[in-house]
């Protein structure tokens, strides 16, 4: 199974989208081994000849209802109002972004986590499906090494850190948020838990880019 083409959007490709919307609440709901194509196709309306004019079989369709789940992931950090043009603010939105719910998801956006961990079990039997998962990890592992690495450029993260550790820690613990999602588990307090994501981000940065501040606190220095 090869890397899914980027998703067009609904307003693009709407059969598309009911597709794989279809599809993220059948693998969610049955897992990879027991979602069938034709209940997919039913759910969004079409026949399955539909589904395979698109998709050579059930491993690629589960490609692109995950490419489609965390499309634009990245963007929507660097869109973010906290970001203030610091590399590490990208780690620090990301870490608040984990305790953020949307209060009013779509039931597509409600299946995805399940559908995603569904697709990490799938992975320990079914060989394209562990190939595509570990390309997707890997372009993430990628992408945030190289965030990591203008933030030392620019002595937000100190140059002594291990990048592989920070960005392996980094994938910890999203995985672990992806658990508490799919078991609907309480969340910590949405300014607690950024308090605890800035303190991190200070342990982790080059201490001449910090200083205390009146509340003894560490703060990146201004320029």
């Amino acid at each position: 199974m090869n890397a899914s083409p980027p998703v067009p959007g609904p307003e693009e490709d709407p059969l598309g989208s009911r597709l794989l919307a279809a599809a993220t609440e059948v693998f969610a709901e049955k897992g990879y081994a027991g979602a069938r194509v034709a209940e997919i196709a039913r759910r969004a309306g079409v026949t399955t000849g539909a589904i395979y004019s698109r998709y050579q079989g059930k491993d690629e369709l589960l490609a692109s209802a995950i490419a489609e789940a965390t499309a634009g992931e990245f963007d929507s950090l660097f869109s973010d109002h906290r970001f203030e043009g610091r590399m590490e603010d990208i780690l620090r939105i990301a870490g608040a972004h984990l305790v953020e719910r949307n209060q009013s998801p779509s039931q597509q956006e409600i299946s995805a986590p399940g559908m995603l961990l569904e697709s990490f079990v799938a992975a320990r039997h079914e060989p394209t499906v562990h190939a595509f998962l570990q390309a997707r990890m890997n372009d993430r592992r990628d992408r945030l090494a190289a965030i990591v690495a203008a933030a030392k450029a620019t002595g937000g993260i100190d140059d002594d850190v291990d990048t592989d550790s920070l960005v392996t820690f980094c994938h910890a613990v999203g995985l672990g948020f992806l658990l508490l999602e799919v078991l609907d588990g309480p969340l910590p307090d949405s300014q607690a838990w950024e308090q605890l994501i800035g303190r991190l981000l200070a342990a982790v940065g080059d201490p001449a880019a910090f200083a205390r501040t009146a509340a003894g606190e560490l703060a990146p220095v201004s320029d």
